[in-house]
């Protein structure tokens, strides 16, 4: 206080009537204060965290109501104690306080996007070089759900449960998380029971991570009713993100059940809703629908489309570019040293790891089939140094060649040899050959048969018997 003001408060009575007449204008100094006071405290965080926290509170001390200058130094020591000092309880108890502020110092907007700010580096693994304990975590957002419970916002309500189960979704949360998506379906029921369509939009988010869920735990069943359901959904206006994650998921459960075609159309619609997401999980995605693409024996280049040209030079997609050449041209050779050159880029995804074995399993048996077109007879271990592969694993792939009546042929177990019988198929084709032959001949015959038939009931040239006369000879008989 200065020395003014102390002056005019020892003067008494007589000057009681200036004072109350002069009331706004100190509430209008004492708002400037508080200002300045913010803005200094603000200036000391980086070189003097102590006394920026003295002076944040000062503003907390001596604000007449709650105002905008309090709701903005508890946003500062919430994330102060949070961020630099490590020290979670006592920001959980500045937020709590905080909240407090949202019913009517401040607007709704700056408070909903206050709360979000929060809620967003509470929730981040990276925000803090420190794990935050789960419990403490859910009572931040338990204080935030009870205040806007009593604000009936209903609206930010089902925001905060949204980014509530995103974070016990990236955290592995599932008891948790299966809590969180009941109170949010429940927001998005009719009153009898069903779905209302009215909340497509939410809807779907709701369902992006259920289908993340399940995708996550392998729940194959509940993975495909979730993904179905999100069809069900009408007049619905979602962020193309959500629709990538669905059709990504979707992708994913198509390759398990190896339906390679929906596979590939579910990841190149994930790829254009992340594309115009701006999201770089397209470049992943991309990557998966080059992979559908190959085990379904395309012989179209996927980057063909003008959503995916941009792409095919891209540093994390040239070696799956690479790949899809190798592949179509046959050469198992070069695919397993663009393998080996870029495994980092192609292998450290689990599931391009799982289904790249398929590609080279593919590859190899076309290989493989071109390689014993002039031989009869093959030893194993000459196949499995062309495929650079063991002998163990020759022998699977030739088994499958053989059930699959791609070769005919038998392994003898005994010399580690192939045998193929090429006999039978000569046979075959000479069989089928004559059999043509014959149907043709017959057809003939009773070609010829018809036509001399027609020829015996004509006057001219046949008889009643049907025997052939002669015009000239029937002509002397009259």
């Amino acid at each position: 206080m200065s020395d003014e003001e102390d002056f005019m408060m020892d003067e008494g009575d007589e000057d009681y009537d200036f004072d109350y007449e002069d009331d706004d204008e100190d509430v209008e100094q004492g708002e400037a204060g508080l200002e300045n006071k913010y803005y200094l405290a603000k200036g000391k965080k980086e070189d003097n965290l102590d006394e920026a926290i003295v002076d944040f509170k000062y503003i907390l001390d001596n604000e007449e109501e709650k105002g905008d200058w309090g709701f903005k130094a508890l946003k500062q020591l919430t994330k102060l104690h949070f961020l630099r000092l490590r020290k979670f309880p006592e920001a959980l108890e500045y937020y709590t306080q905080l909240l407090t502020y949202t019913k009517s110092a401040v607007t709704r907007n700056y408070s909903e996007k206050s709360i979000n700010g929060i809620l967003d580096y509470v929730s981040s693994d990276k925000a803090t070089d420190q794990t935050v304990d789960l419990e403490l975590m859910e009572k931040f957002y338990a204080v935030t759900m009870k205040t806007l419970a009593e604000m009936k916002n209903e609206r930010l309500s089902v925001k905060t449960n949204l980014k509530l189960a995103k974070l016990w979704l990236d955290r592995r949360e599932y008891a948790r998380l299966t809590e969180t998506l009941k109170e949010l379906r429940s927001s998005c029921q009719s009153a009898d029971g069903t779905d209302d369509q009215s909340k497509g939009s939410l809807l779907l988010e709701i369902f992006a991570l259920e289908i993340q869920m399940y995708s996550h735990t392998n729940d194959t069943k509940k993975l495909r009713e979730i993904y179905n359901q999100t069809s069900t959904v009408t007049s619905a206006i979602s962020h193309p993100r959500v629709m990538g994650i669905i059709k990504e998921c979707g992708g994913k459960m198509h390759m398990n059940e190896k339906s390679w075609e929906k596979a590939q159309t579910d990841f190149f619609e994930s790829f254009r809703s992340y594309d115009e997401a701006g999201s770089m999980q397209r470049i992943q995605v991309l990557k998966y629908l080059v992979l559908a693409h190959m085990l379904m024996n395309s012989e179209i280049d996927p980057f063909d489309s003008q959503e995916t040209k941009p792409y095919k030079e891209n540093a994390e997609i040239l070696p799956m570019t690479q790949l899809v050449s190798a592949y179509q041209h046959k050469e198992v050779h070069q695919a397993e040293r663009i393998i080996a050159k870029n495994r980092k880029v192609i292998m450290e995804d689990p599931f391009i790891c799982h289904f790249i074995d398929d590609v080279m399993r593919a590859l190899r048996i076309t290989y493989l089939v071109d390689l014993i077109k002039p031989y009869q007879r093959l030893e194993l271990s000459y196949i499995a140094k062309q495929l650079n592969v063991t002998v163990a694993q020759v022998e699977d792939l030739l088994i499958e060649l053989i059930l699959d009546e791609k070769i005919k042929g038998t392994i003898d177990s005994v010399n580690q040899r192939l045998e193929i019988n090429r006999e039978p198929q000569l046979e075959k084709r000479r069989y089928e050959a004559l059999t043509k032959w014959t149907n043709e001949m017959e057809k003939m015959h009773e070609m010829l048969v018809s036509k001399f038939s027609s020829i015996s009931t004509n006057n001219n040239f046949g008889g009643p018997a049907g025997r052939l006369i002669n015009p000239m000879m029937a002509s002397q008989d009259v």
